[in-house]
């Protein structure tokens, strides 16, 4: 079977229930072994509050109702979720099936044949049943630790001694976790561990079973990028009400997922199997048996899976929030990927296209780049690529978008494809126009400046680690889908002109410096280089990667995260980031394994000084593209997204409440500016929106907006 590429320079990055709970238990109070340091004087202004210390932890692409579909609040607080919301009950082995309500999460298909709609038409699925889910992630027993050996430069290690060596960031005892849950199937087939996997009901459906499939499994990854995600929603005002004044429905997460998936790069769709008498090359929406060679998106709906705390899954997270406080109205705030999530998280704005000094620029469309000769010869990449988005459905097509990709090619061969800048303030760009038109609706400013193209999905930042202008790079090891250097004003400016300190510790950074092009990128071992570069929302910026002493100050590797708690030199403001191995992002790595990334770091804080006056916030760049059924809240032409999870861990949230202010991930950065007292990072960041107002009957829609929390309802000072 074959299936649209997700691999190229663009997405370089991309890549049992009770038992994991009595490891969890066995764990949860062992005291730090080098008890911290009295903490260091601090030079930072006075905070607002008792907090003095704020540590963000931000795992890959899970959904609120992904993680916490069947969480019962032990406050007795309210909570909206599957579960709360009928959408699903639970049988008598606190299995999660279809509820009185399921209807309102149902599943359809839709037709889009002409020029890109936020809502197609639609009708049911055959039968009412979904696409069968496909499978996803390492297929070997001990997950990407299964070669033989498991780490090349160290033939006489086993998987979990390999891993043990190749990520340094979980907790001693635990690595058992990360070489381990390989599917044991083949890839972008249907998956059967999952129960009925072919005959689910055309609506969210429980992942895990205790046997087939159990918490600590891989998973595949569904698709998450900004067209995608907007038609995703499937928003309409004409289905407006009170209580979900956006009228977004989350009707056609399956549709998009098995249509376009993550992109096509400009590449040409089959002719449908169906159509062609099934002869080959043949593209299907649901994977065929008798034609396994037929394309799909080789996801399936993959987007409606969730797990189950009610049987053991996710029980660190579980703790939590039976012990401190969780939001269940948090969100992403950028519909689409990792890169302008992390993106907004840092600058409470969309980045756009540039010419490396602060004037906007038009991208490369139709456009020979990697022009320049490589080692004398040709350069190998050369290729033609179409960087601005076009979601119009190709002619012929149901969906299949013109131009949108991660990019295609690469590493030797011609790019091609990537389109993922759109102008927004250009209402006959393709896709454009019904997004603006529907804010228009709403009465929400699009905030799009006249001839600025935004980045909309994952493109590489225009810094390497080491201080050199990766966008002028035409190596063919780098990739030509990066964005140039950008003049965006960030958070970390505004911490730096209010003289706190701040820290970015991304995991693996001291082994992707030398590394620039990440050739150890997948390659077990002490030198495994996983370190997520998309993340980092201040590699992108000139204002700090172009100054070494600012790169020296702030750009660090977790373990010296863990060195600054145990020293007594933890600053201010510390953003944490895993690496590839143990960010949570499906497929490529296990919600499991980020539970344990954030319990060893949990651990160290409670176990030194700093817990007295240290907030830690948990949540996730982005929701993956896995359905969610919480409100969203338009706010400009980027976001909101889907719900995430936010655990907010400190001594001022305790007692497992549950808050309902609206809020994104620009909510910490509110957090923060009114904590230090500072002021807003620009006059058009995000950050400038006010609290939310709401209605005594529903705390989750502020009548305000836009409008998100700065997260102070979180504690109790």
């Amino acid at each position: 079977m074959t299936f649209t590429s997700l691999g190229s320079k663009g997405s370089h990055y991309l890549r049992t229930g009770l038992a994991w709970l009595a490891m969890f238990q066995l764990t949860l109070g062992a005291p730090f072994a080098n008890a911290a340091d009295q903490p260091k004087p601090s030079t930072d202004p006075a905070t607002a509050t008792p907090i003095k210390h704020v540590i963000v932890i931000i795992g890959e692409n899970r959904s609120f109702d992904h993680v916490f579909a069947t969480y019962v609040p032990k406050s007795r607080d309210g909570i909206k979720n599957l579960l709360s919301e009928g959408i699903i009950q639970l049988d008598a082995k606190n299995n999660a099936v279809p509820g009185p309500h399921f209807d309102k999460a149902q599943q359809f298909f839709a037709k889009d044949t002409d020029t890109f709609l936020l809502s197609p038409p639609t009708h049911e699925y055959p039968k009412n049943i979904l696409p069968a889910p496909l499978v996803g992630g390492p297929s070997g027993q001990y997950g990407y630790f299964s070669s033989s050996p498991p780490c090349p430069g160290n033939p006489k290690l086993n998987p979990v001694q390999c891993a043990e060596v190749s990520e340094v960031a979980l907790p001693a005892g635990s690595y058992s976790g990360l070489a381990s849950g390989g599917t044991g199937e083949t890839n972008y087939t249907p998956d059967e561990r999952i129960n009925n996997v072919t005959s689910l009901p055309a609506g969210p459906f429980q992942i895990t079973n205790g046997t087939t499939f159990p918490y600590n499994a891989y998973a595949a990854s569904p698709v998450h990028r900004f067209y995608q995600m907007q038609q995703q929603l499937n928003c309409n005002l004409d289905q407006a009400t009170p209580s979900n004044p956006s009228g977004c429905n989350g009707q056609l997460f399956s549709y998009v997922e098995v249509t376009v998936g993550a992109g096509t790069n400009g590449t040409t769709q089959p002719p449908l199997c169906s159509k062609d008498n099934d002869k080959l090359p043949c593209f299907t929406y649901n994977y065929l048996p008798k034609i396994p060679d037929a394309q799909t998106t080789g996801e399936g709906s993959t987007s409606l899976a969730f797990y189950n705390v009610q049987t053991g899954d996710v029980p660190y997270f579980k703790s939590l929030a039976d012990e401190y406080t969780m939001s269940d109205n948090f969100h992403q705030p950028f519909l689409g990927g990792t890169a302008p999530n992390h993106i907004m998280f840092g600058h409470a704005d969309a980045l756009w296209f540039s010419d490396g000094n602060g004037n906007p620029a038009v991208p490369p469309e139709n456009k020979k780049v990697f022009t320049k000769p490589y080692k004398g010869k040709p350069n190998p990449d050369e290729g033609v690529v179409h960087e601005i988005a076009n979601p119009n459905p190709a002619k012929g097509t149901n969906n299949w978008y013109a131009e949108d990709g991660y990019g295609g090619g690469g590493y030797g061969s011609p790019v091609y494809g990537g389109g993922s800048y759109s102008d927004c303030s250009d209402t006959t760009q393709p896709g454009v126009g019904p997004v603006v038109a529907y804010l228009k609706g709403l009465g929400v400013d699009p905030h799009c400046e006249p001839g600025h193209y935004y980045l909309l999905n994952n493109y590489n930042p225009g810094w390497f680690g080491n201080g050199k202008n990766a966008y002028i790079d035409q190596n063919p090891a780098n990739t030509p889908f990066t964005v140039p250097p950008s003049s965006l004003p960030s958070i970390g400016d505004d911490l730096n002109a209010n003289g706190i300190s701040w820290k970015y510790y991304g995991d693996q950074w001291n082994n992707y410096v030398p590394d620039p092009y990440q050739a150890n990128y997948g390659v077990n071992g002490p030198n495994a280089d996983e370190y997520c570069t998309i993340c980092n929302p201040f590699q992108y910026d000139t204002s700090i990667m172009s100054h070494p002493d600012q790169v020296a100050a702030h750009m660090k590797d977790v373990v010296d995260l863990y060195s600054d708690i145990a020293d007594g030199t933890l600053p201010a403001v510390s953003i944490t980031k895993p690496s590839g191995y143990s960010d949570g992002h499906p497929a490529s790595s296990k919600l499991n394994v980020f539970e344990l990334y954030t319990k060893k770091i949990v651990d160290m804080v409670q176990n030194s000084p700093y817990w007295d006056n240290t907030a830690i916030f948990i949540t996730f760049d982005e929701g993956g593209g896995y359905y969610d059924s919480g409100y969203v809240q338009p706010l400009d032409f980027f976001g909101d997204g889907t719900r995430i999870p936010l655990l907010v861990v400190s001594k001022y949230s305790t007692g497992g409440h549950i808050t309902h202010g609206y809020a994104d991930q620009v909510s910490i950065d509110k957090f923060i500016e009114r904590n230090w007292k500072m002021g807003t990072i620009s006059s058009r960041s995000r950050d400038n929106f006010p609290n939310p107002v709401t209605k005594p009957d529903n705390p989750y829609v502020p009548v305000n907006g836009p409008a998100i929390s700065d997260l102070f309802e979180a504690f109790s000072f």
